[in-house]
């Protein structure tokens, strides 16, 4: 006989990706939510436990962008904003807030950037 893994594995996937697809008219404090939507990016669904979507980009987690010449940042968790201008531009990186369409002006600062 074939070990329940081997059973289970398909049917968790087939179910999973059923559920992605439908959309009930469930009320949301009305009892148990069996399936709940798929994360989307665009047209394009994606796993948050590895990616997030960046300005309709799909990025892995750990992806690093530069904020500046000298100064790293995580594009799924922060923003590099610049605070000033001119010759001697000077960047901060600022935290994106969860569920929030974050933007330089209102997010909280992490770090400054030489």
């Amino acid at each position: 006989t074939m070990p329940q893994s081997y059973i289970w594995a398909p049917v968790c996937i087939i179910i999973f990706l059923q559920c992605s697809k439908v959309v009930t008219d469930t009320p949301v404090g009305s009892g148990l939510l069996l399936c709940q939507p798929a994360p989307r990016c665009g047209d394009h669904i994606y796993n948050p436990l590895e990616y997030c979507c960046d300005h309709h980009t799909i990025l892995l987690l750990n992806r690093t962008r530069h904020c500046g010449p000298d100064c790293i940042f995580w594009p799924c968790l922060e923003l590099c904003c610049p605070e000033s201008f001119g010759p001697h531009k000077k960047f901060v990186v600022k935290l994106k807030v969860l569920g929030v369409k974050s933007r330089c002006f209102s997010s909280p600062i992490s770090r400054n950037c030489p």
